[in-house]
């Protein structure tokens, strides 16, 4: 099943958080995912710079890969029929092609994406009409000013499927209304009576206090960040995690947790450990509530403007967001 059109048309003018940079390290390497049903992917090319497209031969439209991460060699050959690209998105050779009237190569090369490298993230956006980068995530990167995110590398992505539409996930993650009777791990380590959500732009920021006694060894420490329409960033005391909440289709959604730490190779059990119980607690909440909007007969209450303000912000973006061509 694939996101409906309304999704498609959100996901298709934003900016999207698709790899590390350390996941590129020779030239060749790429990462695929789809988004909101379109695939991409990105590869360093021989030049050292990293490029994004439509995963899609412009012969037949056949992906180059799947999804994942890997490396491609010198050149990207679709396995359909063999046409050849060059890792800047020429075609190279329209393998075994033919003859053909008006045939033009130099208008077959790939469909380019806008591609913003941001403190070590790779981020992929349409090539033209994308919102301005700098001011998208300045919210953010004015806060996490003294974080040393340029020297942590990849460690791992961990991903969960959670049955409900994209939208749900996202409002959940937007308040700490819930935290008490929700999270009860997570209650222990902050005083959720002063869990606030402020908002800047098209960015929320949770501010979530320690309790006192669990400042020294606290798992969720950091920075804790929302910015239009589904990036999570995560900051921890030795690294972060982005969270990509990307719709599978009209009630389901992938949840994606892309980790780097400043030694990737330590033991980052306690970080998976919580991130795990966490998320198994706001799938099931998700989940039921979908139960719930998808029988369709009762509508939703008013927000708390104390807890919700960022849930009203969401809705409000998501209703002005472009209708579907």
């Amino acid at each position: 099943m694939q996101p409906g059109a309304a999704t498609a048309a959100v996901f298709a003018v934003s900016w999207q958080c698709l790899a590390h940079v350390s996941q590129f390290a020779q030239p060749g390497d790429y990462v695929a995912e789809t988004v909101a049903g379109r695939p991409l992917i990105a590869v360093r090319g021989e030049d050292g710079t990293i490029r994004a497209f439509r995963n899609a031969c412009r012969h037949r439209l056949s992906p180059f890969v799947d999804d994942g991460a890997g490396s491609c060699g010198r050149e990207l050959t679709c396995p359909y029929h063999g046409w050849r690209y060059a890792l800047d998105g020429r075609l190279k050779a329209a393998t075994r092609f033919g003859p053909a009237d008006g045939f033009d190569a130099g208008a077959l090369g790939l469909v380019a994406l806008g591609v913003r490298l941001w403190r070590g993230w790779v981020f992929v956006g349409p090539a033209e009409g994308a919102p301005d980068f700098d001011a998208w995530i300045a919210p953010v990167a004015r806060r996490a000013a003294a974080v040393p995110m340029e020297a942590w590398r990849f460690a791992a992505r961990r991903t969960h499927e959670v049955a409900c539409r994209w939208s749900v996930y996202v409002e959940n993650y937007l308040e700490g209304y819930h935290v008490p009777p929700i999270h009860p791990a997570l209650d222990a380590e902050i005083v959720a009576d002063d869990y606030r959500v402020t908002l800047e732009d098209r960015v929320a920021i949770h501010h979530a206090p320690l309790r006192p006694e669990r400042a020294a060894d606290a798992v969720y420490d950091g920075l804790w960040a929302w910015a239009w329409p589904n990036l999570g960033i995560n900051v921890y005391r030795d690294g972060m995690m982005m969270e990509r909440i990307w719709p599978l289709g009209e009630n389901r959604t992938r949840l994606d947790y892309l980790y780097v730490f400043a030694d990737p190779d330590a033991d980052h059990a306690a970080t998976f450990a919580m991130s795990d119980v966490v998320t198994a607690e706001d799938k099931a909440i998700c989940e039921a509530v979908e139960r719930n909007m998808a029988a369709g007969d009762i509508a939703m209450g008013p927000l708390s403007p104390r807890h919700e303000g960022a849930v009203r912000l969401f809705r409000d973006l998501l209703a002005a967001a472009p209708t579907p061509k």
